[in-house]
């Protein structure tokens, strides 16, 4: 049986050793299909991403030749031709990727029993999967963002193998190597908190406290934030000589009286004026347990500075969700709201949809975010009245922003107790049609199976003019942009929505991180989606 292995340089073995593979192009193919093992990855999706984005007019031909190639190295079994593309079937233990997952969401399991002897050597078998930086052969776009996510998978899992160290009473040997941790990781802030709980626990009370003052000053300065309320709470506890950090046990989820945020929403306004307008999508998302809210004014001038300030403080005092704020003057604004999705546990960004978001193509520096951003990206057009309306209108044709799309509206329809209505049309699929009841129900199914929120089918006519006449009635239109985003913007469909829709709309792209209904095991799992959660 051939052995997949992605967590190091593309490799496959077989009986013999490793099998030769082809070019570049074939090795990006092999990647782009195993990323997304067992499932349908389109010809369009391989296009887009085997060429950046650009594909030439061959390119539907080329990645038909990359396809027939790999068969005849893989065998002719391996990848299956599903419309509207191709799916590359692996059994249980063929990718590396597949099988670090496992002994993860393993181990989180034998913490949460008590079994923390287990869990670590769960853990410790799940990192020697890794053979060095993932894709290492394949550090380039389309991967980049790829290979974000398994970083961040790979350190996800040394946080839990610490945790599951400090409850065997190993805090006094962990000082050194958290110590590197926090050095090679300064925004990473759970490897902070583990290191003070470390510190404590071996006699280091102010040592302790001074990882903290570091800690702070590195997140006041980088962000103008706070650092997240289990920090603070966890500081509180040290000073106060808490007698539950005495147990020989993980790091505590609540150190003292303040619950750990476990994600975030990102809330980034382009102006002062659109922060309510935001907030009322916000609020209710971060409501939920086990999540916070960060807003961030970036400011182009210093001149916009005071007054920015001013309107963050009057929302954080009129504020009964738990916030964190920061302004601070920008040059690059996309880097800098990257730079704060990626450091924060961000699942979802809310920007304002762009005045030119209903032109052809993207602007640029939304494209940035987009390309870069570890979490969904929502955007916002028109304000939400939640007590107006027939509910959360989803138009949906099954691709992979329609299911984020999809996941969002769920995730709100439970938070202000609205219905979601999703709209099918018998849309084209690479020449052939769709069966839009089945892929409706396909959809329903599995938001009820994870949210418990019921969806209303609605049928529509496949032109943006009936689209827009059947959302006369939502309360807000939520919808995933065309995967084409790069060549078309956000397609065609949604632009006639954003001019001439009655209700707001809310358009989504689907990031690499899980969403906000993930369960907490997907922090070591490369993809979540309700299709495939």
């Amino acid at each position: 049986m051939l052995e997949f292995r992605v967590l190091g340089p593309l490799e496959v073995v077989g009986d013999h050793g490793p099998v030769a593979l082809g070019g570049p192009r074939q090795r990006a193919t092999l990647a782009i299909l195993l990323l997304h093992a067992n499932r349908v990855v389109s010809i369009e999706r391989l296009a887009d991403d085997l060429y950046a984005g650009e594909p030439p007019v061959t390119a539907v031909t080329q990645v038909q030749r990359q396809i027939s190639e790999l068969r005849k190295i893989l065998g002719a079994e391996a990848i299956e031709t599903r419309p509207p593309g191709y799916v590359l079937r692996v059994s249980p233990g063929q990718l590396d990727l597949d099988v670090f997952e496992q002994r993860t969401e393993r181990a989180r399991e034998a913490l949460g029993e008590g079994d923390a002897r287990g869990a670590s050597e769960l853990l410790r078998e799940a990192l020697a999967s890794w053979r060095g930086a993932p894709l290492a052969d394949l550090a380039h776009e389309p991967f980049s963002v790829a290979i974000e996510r398994l970083d961040e998978m790979r350190l996800a899992a040394v946080e839990q193998q610490i945790e599951a160290w400090l409850a065997l009473a190993r805090h006094a040997e962990l000082v050194g190597e958290l110590e590197q941790l926090v050095s090679e990781h300064p925004l990473r802030e759970r490897f902070h908190g583990q290191l003070m709980l470390a510190l404590y626990r071996s006699g280091r009370q102010a040592e302790a406290l001074d990882v903290y003052r570091s800690t702070r000053r590195t997140f006041v300065e980088e962000f103008g934030l706070e650092p997240a309320h289990r920090l603070q709470a966890l500081e509180r506890a040290i000073l106060t000589q808490d007698p539950s950090l005495d147990l020989e046990g993980p790091l505590p989820a609540s150190a003292g009286p303040t619950a750990e945020p476990d994600r975030a929403i990102l809330v980034l306004p382009s102006a002062d004026e659109s922060l309510d307008r935001l907030l009322l999508v916000a609020k209710p998302l971060a409501g939920r347990p086990g999540r916070e809210l960060i807003v961030a004014r970036l400011v182009a001038h210093e001149s916009e500075f005071e007054q920015s300030v001013s309107a963050m403080s009057a929302m954080r005092a009129a504020s009964d969700t738990r916030v964190r704020t920061a302004t601070f003057t920008s040059s690059e604004p996309a880097r800098d709201a990257i730079r704060l999705a990626t450091t924060h546990d961000v699942d979802l960004v809310l920007l304002d949809a762009p005045h030119d978001l209903a032109g052809e193509r993207v602007p640029v520096d939304l494209g940035v975010i987009f390309e870069h951003a570890p979490a969904d990206v929502a955007l916002l057009a028109g304000a939400v009245d939640f007590a107006d309306g027939a509910g959360l209108f989803v138009p949906f044709g099954g691709g992979e922003h329609d299911w984020a799309a999809l996941e969002l509206a769920a995730w709100l329809a439970s938070a202000v107790d609205a219905p979601v209505r999703l709209i099918g049309t018998g849309a084209d699929s690479l020449g052939g049609r769709r069966d839009a009841t089945r892929l409706l129900a396909d959809a329903s199914l599995a938001v009820q199976r994870v949210v418990g929120v019921e969806t209303i089918p609605l049928l529509a006519e496949a032109t943006p003019e009936a689209l827009v006449a059947a959302t006369e009635t939502a309360t807000v239109i939520v919808g995933g942009i065309s995967p084409r985003w790069r060549r078309e913007g956000v397609g065609a469909v949604r632009r006639t929505l954003l001019r001439d829709a009655r209700a707001p709309v809310l358009l989504l792209h689907s990031g690499p991180r899980p969403g906000g209904l993930a369960p907490q095991e997907s922090r070591t799992r490369f993809s979540w989606s309700i299709e495939t959660g």
